[in-house]
């Protein structure tokens, strides 16, 4: 193995990551907004909204997500939708995880005992602060492992972003592979990166759910 290799492809290495994780962030803190507005639609709407919020649910759900990113960045200019690889690669991520986050949030609206959303109703509670201190802090605690679980699934969905140029990490690597045929090293130093980040999306979430869980414990 020629570590000589890495350290001279280091710095472009660690552009990539840095663009990966920027992707990644921001597909899945726009999916999870996108997917949160969707469950409450579900739950509130008329039911004809609610067919076509379902509808679109298993038209993502149903297809590739390198087909969704193909449709989007190649497709969009004959509907007047141009945009560069990188806002491309980014909006792709979160229509893509925002059905996925919408049915995590749903399920735990779910696990939300009734009981208490009837309690809050006959004190004259209003709906938005229902759903503001009732629905969404005990709905989260059910579904943040699944959020979390699915936020580290996505970071490896961004390495489809290199097939639309968007110069991530895969990219990067494959560039490096290209250039000099050392694909062990290449791949090698990809399994390292996204190790760590999963590995630091993980402890974070653990965190994350302690803290909430603390904190609603403290609130009762």
């Amino acid at each position: 193995m020629e570590w000589g290799i890495l350290q001279q492809y280091g710095p472009m290495l660690l552009r990539g990551f840095g663009l990966t994780i920027l992707c990644w962030l921001l597909g899945t803190i726009l999916g999870m907004v996108l997917g949160l507005v969707i469950a409450l639609v579900q739950r509130y709407a008329p039911r004809p909204v609610g067919w076509l919020v379902q509808a679109y649910i298993e038209v993502i759900r149903g297809t590739p997500f390198l087909v969704q990113l193909f449709v989007l960045y190649y497709g969009g200019p004959l509907i007047g939708l141009r945009l560069d690889a990188l806002p491309a690669g980014i909006l792709g991520l979160t229509i893509y995880g925002s059905p996925y986050f919408a049915e995590i949030f749903r399920s735990g609206f779910g696990a939300v005992p009734h009981g208490q959303i009837e309690a809050a109703r006959a004190i004259g509670m209003s709906e938005p602060a229902i759903v503001r201190r009732i629905l969404l802090p005990l709905g989260l605690v059910s579904a943040l492992p699944a959020l979390v679980n699915f936020s580290i699934i996505l970071t490896k969905e961004t390495v489809i972003l290199s097939i639309i140029t968007v110069p991530e990490l895969m990219y990067q690597v494959q560039r490096m592979s290209t250039e000099t045929f050392r694909y062990l090293e290449a791949n090698l130093v990809l399994a390292l990166f996204f190790w760590a980040l999963v590995e630091t999306i993980s402890r974070f979430g653990r965190r994350l759910e302690k803290r909430i869980t603390g904190y609603l414990i403290e609130r009762t």
